[in-house]
This record gives structure tokens, sequence and C-alpha cells, in this order.
């Protein structure tokens, strides 16, 4: 029997009570969770959903599964009951009519993403590797270069903050594309602490170069139990070879020490041996790998 696949209306979805499609996505999402021993949507897509809705993206639903398609991003689940009974693959035929490319996470490194992935023809693409260190490890002394202080977030920040991190990530396919609103429904989340977000300055005001660099941590309060996370480390390519992001990493770390988390985690790409590296020498081990499968659909 082909699984039912309906695609929901920008009317039909709201983020913002979670009730309707919004509450099946959260259960769908939820049960994967629990199963898989990961985060099924990811933040980008559950920001985009709470504040934006389907503004920008499309949204399929059916037999206990879903596909969310942000652009060339999809993100597709099936609730573990609902595996095995072609509902993947349903979806995903759904899903990539509607895309020339795509781009898709496997959270899991899932068999079953590999399976559907394989049957549309979509290469195996990218790897990210999740590194995690214990707060109970010492941080090294790290000394900050002459000209330069460390200090926390201010609101009159934000666009030089922009800035380095579009400098600094100009080829990441993800974070180099933050914007002023990717930013503040960020800062509107509960987990957000401006005195987690750690900014290196010229120790005189600069206005060509007000940001040298900058370490936004964050804590996972709501996860039992909770953790914190290097969130981005983001140096300006013009303050390059200063040692900005060791010493920014390191005042981080120092911070999330006392934020009452045993574990802090990090994302890195897994073809990027010298910034694995380097975090290996400041104690973060390998915890597991999520794949993105990324292609032409047609």
């Amino acid at each position: 029997m082909t699984p039912s696949i309906n695609r929901i209306s920008v009317e039909e979805f709201d983020g913002s009570t979670g009730a309707g499609p919004a509450a099946e996505v959260r259960r769908i999402a939820e049960a994967c969770d629990v199963s898989d021993g990961v985060i099924t949507l990811n933040e980008q897509a559950c920001l985009q959903l709470k504040y934006r809705g389907l503004r920008d993206a499309a949204l399929w639903l059916g037999d206990g599964g879903f596909a969310l398609l942000h652009g060339q991003i999809l993100d597709l689940a099936v609730h573990p009951d609902s595996r095995g009974q072609g509902v993947g693959t349903a979806l995903a035929e759904a899903a990539l009519g509607s895309t020339d490319k795509v781009e898709a996470w496997s959270h899991a490194d899932h068999p079953a993403a590999a399976k559907i992935a394989a049957r549309f023809g979509i290469p195996r693409e990218r790897e990210l590797r999740i590194m995690s260190r214990a707060t109970s490890l010492p941080v090294a002394d790290v000394t900050v270069p002459p000209g330069v202080r460390i200090r926390t977030f201010l609101p009159e920040d934000e666009d030089a903050l922009l800035e380095v991190n579009a400098a600094a990530f100009a080829h990441h396919p993800e974070q180099g594309h933050m914007t002023h609103e990717d930013f503040r429904e960020r800062v509107s989340e509960a987990w957000f602490d401006p005195d987690g977000l750690f900014l290196a300055v010229p120790e005189e005001d600069d206005p060509e170069l007000p940001v040298l660099g900058f370490h936004w941590t964050k804590v996972h309060r709501d996860e039992d139990p909770p953790y914190g996370e290097v969130y981005v480390v983001a140096t300006n390519p013009k303050a390059a070879g200063r040692g900005l992001g060791t010493v920014l990493t390191n005042v981080g770390l120092r911070h999330l020490a006392t934020q009452g988390v045993d574990e802090v985690i990090l994302y890195v790409d897994g073809d990027n041996d010298p910034a694995i590296a380097v975090y290996e020498r400041q104690g973060f081990t390998p915890v597991r790998t999520e794949v993105q499968y990324r292609g032409t659909t047609r």
C-alpha cells in the first residue's frame, strides 16, 4: 500500500501555537530523538518553524513521517513505529520533486538515510564531527595579544559581529549566511546569555575593524543532563595570525566550566584536520559523525 502524503499549506501551519501540523512534526521529531539518540531537527530548522512557519519552506506529512524543505535543505523523519513501510521513500519523492538540488543531513548517519539517498542518486558529500570535552579538564593559560581586550557582547555590536561571521565563514554553506533576522531569533531564545558571548576588540576604538573575533557559547539547560557548547568561534581574516581563536576558545571554555555542566561539545567539519587537531589538544574527543547528502535531483 502506497503511503498517503499531503503537502501542508502556509495557512495550516502555526509554529507559534504548536497545534495541528506543527504538533505532528514535533511528535514525530521527539520520538525520533529518543529512538536515534540525536536531535532530529537542528536549531536552524526549529527556529524557522517557530518564527517563520512555512513562509520560506514546504512541508509534507503522512503516515507518521514528515519532509521539510527550506530552499534546498531537506529534513526528513519517520516515526520509529512507521519505519520500514516506504514512508521515507514516499516523502523523499514528494520533496525532491520540488527542487533540482538538495542538501540533506542524517544526524545519526542512519542506514535508512543512506538507502534513500542511493535510491535517488544523491551522493554522500560531507561529514560533520561532534566532539566532546569534560569541563573538569584544565584549560591552558593563554595571553591576550597586545592591543586587544576581551569583553562580552553589547547590542550595538550586532552589525560588526555579523560582518566578522560572514568574513570568517565566507565559504561555509550554513554559518556564513547568518542574517540579522537569524541573529535576532537566536537572541530571543531563552538560552541566550550576552555574558556568554565573548568579543575580541581593539583596546583603542577602530571603526574599520571594531570586532576582531568572537566566541559564542551556549548552554543546553533543557537537556538531561544539561551541557555546554562551543557554539561559534570566528576570527576576522584581517586579524588572523594573532592566536585570537585559541584565546577566545579558552575564555569560553572557562566560562562554560562555571555554568553547572559537566560536558562541552562542538561541531567541526570532518575534513578540517587543522581545526580537529587544535580541538584534540584542548581535550576534545570525537563522539559521533553526522552526514550530509548533496546533489542534483533531476
